[in-house]
This record gives structure tokens, C-alpha cells and sequence, in this order.
């Protein structure tokens, strides 16, 4: 038995979705989004669609889109239009899964809906459209999900290179008759990073990754700390000198990571040691979602 691992990565100019072979960096496919700025991506291989966010043309236009089509680029849809969203980014779901999940930076919220973009509700408001959208320490931009502990993780990441992010958790579903801008579940994990961006959990291996495009010298880097019921300890930086670091991608034995960033890299990273391989340079590069094939 073969095993294939495919990347799949959103560019911005032109905005594409581009599958690619890790072994070699080749590219295998592109899907043309033809507008906007795509940010997150995501794939269910379980019923072969492959789900993106675009944040738009403009924030002061609230045009954002949550779109979908199957990996081939046919049956192309817009989930989630009309208003609905601002600026949506990361972008994840489960295998399965009932629901997708994002975070909406301009909109200062967090999201779902069910996969025909039905139902969309607002999980957490951090701030009022756009009465307070100069303010970024309310922008939600990763977010990542751990069903079997019930909770969803995001970060805010503050003003550009400006030492404000925090990673925070709180329940997957929004407790009943609680007002999305006064949960009182939240937990903040972790407070003073340059800029975290895409995150990944892994609660099998007690482990939460992050992006983060902040400033030098632990911005722009790849980071990981422990993380269980008390919170995340021992962070570290694997990573540095990523050029505006953005997409995340971790394989399920938690070994290998693939990251992207805005200087158009993707690179591979082994996790224990930190070392790096770059696989390909192409345009700027947001999300990141990896599927693993066997023949």
C-alpha cells in the first residue's frame, strides 16, 4: 500500500486553491476561485469537497464568503454570503462533522454553520461591525477544534507586530441562553505573543501548534506548548524567521508540520528537532490543509 500526502494551499494572486505532492513540491491540480482573498482551508476526504473562506474584496464592504466544490473543482457553491460574514479565516470541521467552523476577523466573532451553509451561527462576539474594528486585539483569526474534550480553540492576534495576541478556549457550543458577546466559559491560555495566527490541537498528543507573523524574534515562527485541562505549558518556538507566517498544517502523529507564509513558502518541519525543508515557493500563501492518500 501506497501512501500519498497531498498539500493543498490557498493562493492569493491568483486566488487558487493548489494541490500539491510534499514529496516534490510538484503541483497536482488548481482550483480557480477568480476573486478575493482566500485564507482558510479545509477537506473532508470522506465525502471529497473541499471547503474554503474569502475574506472579499474589501473589509468595509462585508463581502466575505464561505465556499465549496468538490476536490476537482466542479459543483462549485457560496455556503455562506450576502453580509453574513466580513473578513472569515481558518477554517475546520471534522470528518463527518455536522457542522464548519471560523473565525471572522473584521466581524470580531466566531462562527458556524451546518455543511450547506445553512443555519449560521455566531458562537462568540468580541466586538460590534464596525463600530469597534480599528481595535485588533478583538480580531479572532485560528481556530482549531477538540471534540473529544468538548472544547474549540482561537486566537486574537492584535495589532500587526504589536505583542497583544492570546490563545484562548472555550466550549464547542454555546451554553444555553448565553449571549454570544457574555460567555462566561472562556479561558485564556496564553497572553503577550507578537501575533498568533492558524492553530492546530492534537488532544491524543496533549499538543497545540501554532503560526505566528508577529515580530522578531519569536514572531514570524512556528510555536508548540503542552496543553491539558489546566492550560498550555512549556511553550516553544520549533521555527523562526518565516517570512509573515500564516498556514499550519500537522500530520496525526504529530511529526511533521507544513507551513506557509505571504513570502509564498511552504516548508515541512520536523517537529522534534525543527529542522526544514523548503518544498516550494509560489505566490503568497494563506491557508494550508493536508490529505493523506492510500492506494
Amino acid at each position: 500500500m501506497t501512501r500519498n500526502i497531498v498539500l493543498h494551499s490557498l493562493e492569493i494572486e491568483p486566488a487558487r486553491i493548489t494541490a500539491l505532492s510534499v514529496q516534490d513540491g510538484c503541483p497536482l491540480s488548481h482550483i480557480d476561485i477568480g476573486w478575493g482573498c482566500p485564507d482558510g482551508v479545509w477537506i473532508d476526504p470522506t465525502e471529497g469537497r473541499i471547503y474554503w473562506t474569502n475574506m472579499g474584496a474589501n473589509p468595509s464592504d462585508a463581502d466575505g464568503t464561505i465556499e465549496s466544490a468538490r476536490l476537482d473543482g466542479s459543483d462549485h457553491k457560496v455556503l455562506v454570503a450576502n453580509g453574513l460574514v466580513v473578513t472569515p479565516k481558518q477554517l475546520t470541521s471534522t470528518p463527518g462533522g455536522e457542522h464548519l467552523y471560523w473565525c471572522d476577523r473584521e466581524g470580531m466573532r466566531i462562527m458556524r454553520c451546518r455543511r450547506d451553509g445553512s443555519d449560521v451561527e455566531v458562537l462568540l462576539q468580541t466586538g460590534t461591525y464596525p463600530e469597534h474594528v480599528k481595535d485588533a486585539t478583538r480580531h479572532c483569526v485560528g481556530i482549531t477544534l477538540d471534540t473529544s474534550n468538548g472544547h474549540l480553540y482561537w486566537s486574537q492576534k492584535g495589532p500587526p507586530k504589536g505583542g497583544r495576541g492570546r490563545i484562548f478556549r472555550m466550549s464547542l457550543d454555546l451554553p444555553a441562553g448565553t449571549d454570544p458577546a457574555d460567555r462566561h466559559d472562556i479561558e485564556l491560555l496564553a497572553d503577550h505573543l507578537p501575533e498568533p495566527i492558524d492553530l492546530h490541537v492534537s488532544p491524543a498528543l496533549g499538543k497545540l501548534w501554532w503560526t505566528d507573523r508577529g515580530a522578531a524574534p519569536d514572531g514570524n515562527s512556528l510555536n508548540v506548548a503542552r496543553v491539558d485541562e489546566h492550560g498550555l505549558h512549556d511553550q516553544q518556538v520549533i521555527l523562526r524567521d518565516l517570512d509573515e507566517a500564516i498556514g499550519l498544517a500537522v500530520d496525526a502523529e504529530g511529526t511533521l508540520a507544513f507551513v506557509s507564509d505571504l513570502g509564498g513558502s511552504i516548508r515541512e518541519v520536523i517537529l522534534e528537532t525543527g529542522q526544514a525543508r523548503l518544498i516550494t515557493k509560489q505566490a503568497p500563501t494563506t491557508g494550508l490543509c493536508l490529505v493523506v492518500q492510500e492506494d
